[in-house]
């Protein structure tokens, strides 16, 4: 999977040697500068903008996230407990699958509830309406499955075949939105705005007839608007059409946007040996750190990588043989105690890191590219290992 960020922006700057290793570094001044194009295009468009949990969850910026957008939506109980408690504004809830017992704690947080099938929300009616006598004000939405592959790995593509996630289009009936306030359609990942026009395209014949009896349309995350190429004024333009067409409120979920080229992992290499090639060890693990270097698979760009000189191959300290971050050109040589940082790691990489093998968690530090401040915001220890198992 090609990533396209990886700008290193301020941290082409920061000393590596300033925070102990492994650390996750964010800077504070990047992730205003996201979120301000976020609230541009909200003000402008006329739309609300939700920031997506699931990939940006540093909830000590969650009054700084406040300022700018309009809430966040949440994966399930613990994302929608998170954003009720340590963020500002609308909490949107999406989960493929709720647990009845989950239920009528996230009625209670939510703003929206958005189920995955017409059957679901069946199924739950008997919940839905005890909370609403019970004086709980939420809205219900349903996802639908556009039925429209734009992904580039079909692992993260929404319409690949037989998928999970959303009702399929061509399936709907008036009688699947009977309740129903607003569909939400979520087709993108770390794309531009082409598949978006694309995918209202195939399905606006199918969802008009519906319009006139919904409030909202969302149309998801996994729009890249923070990049520098992205065409934000066509999006714009775009958002305000379909306002315009259909007199719904509109939303957007923008997750990795938030935080793009605004963090790196800052790592050490702790041995070099030759295997055909060098081959060093540092205490980063992909499996443990970056798993989507696994999972999509992807590269991650590396602060100051070398244009020419030799190729030394970095894996983690896992016992995972397939625990390889990748093939760099390591600026001054890969030796023992040298320090090194991957780019672009704020989103996706803090929310998904796990201590197998007993592999520490990196330290999480807020720096402030404009002011030069630096503090820890958290450590992890043994007894964060150790809480996790029984």
């Amino acid at each position: 999977m090609e990533t396209r960020a990886g700008d290193p922006a301020a941290f082409a700057r920061f000393d590596l040697y300033r925070v102990p290793s492994p650390a996750f570094v964010v800077d504070e001044a990047a992730i205003r500068r996201n979120l301000s194009v976020l609230r541009d295009i909200g003000d402008r468009a006329g739309i609300r903008v939700l920031g997506a949990l699931k990939a940006f969850s540093m909830w000590s910026l969650g009054p700084v996230i406040g300022e700018y957008l309009d809430g966040v939506c949440a994966s399930g109980l613990y994302e929608a407990r998170l954003g009720r408690e340590e963020y500002r504004g609308e909490v949107a809830t999406y989960c493929a699958a709720y647990k009845p017992d989950d239920l009528a704690e996230i009625l209670r947080i939510s703003d929206h509830v958005i189920f995955n099938s017409p059957g679901q929300i069946a199924r739950m009616r008997p919940i839905i309406d005890a909370a609403r006598k019970d004086g709980v004000n939420f809205d219900i939405g349903l996802r639908l499955n556009p039925l429209h592959a734009e992904g580039e790995v079909p692992k993260y593509d929404p319409s690949q075949p037989h998928s999970r996630l959303g009702f399929p289009v061509d399936q709907l009936r008036p009688e699947h939105l009977d309740g129903v306030d607003g569909l939400h359609i979520h087709n993108l990942c770390e794309q531009d705005f082409l598949p978006l026009q694309r995918t209202w395209a195939a399905i606006e014949a199918r969802v008009m007839p519906h319009i006139s009896s919904l409030k909202w349309l969302n149309f998801g995350g996994g729009h890249h608007v923070t990049r520098a190429d992205y065409q934000i004024d066509d999006l714009i333009a775009f958002l305000q059409t379909i306002r315009e067409k259909t007199g719904l409120e509109l939303y957007i979920e923008p997750g990795e946007a938030m935080a793009l080229d605004a963090g790196i992992l800052v790592g050490e290499i702790l041995d070099v040996i030759h295997n055909g090639m060098p081959v060093a060890i540092t205490d980063i693990s992909a499996t443990c750190h970056m798993p989507d270097v696994i999972e999509a698979p992807y590269r991650p760009a590396m602060l100051h990588e070398a244009e020419d000189g030799p190729v030394t191959r970095l894996g983690g300290p896992s016992c995972l043989a397939g625990d390889i971050i990748g093939d760099y050109r390591v600026p001054g040589g890969a030796e023992p105690g040298a320090r090194i940082a991957f780019l672009d790691q704020a989103h996706y990489s803090m929310v998904k890191t796990n201590t197998f093998n007993g592999v520490p968690l990196p330290s999480i530090w807020l720096w402030n590219s404009d002011t030069d401040e630096l503090k820890e915001i958290r450590s992890f220890s043994y007894a964060d290992f150790k809480a996790r198992l029984s």
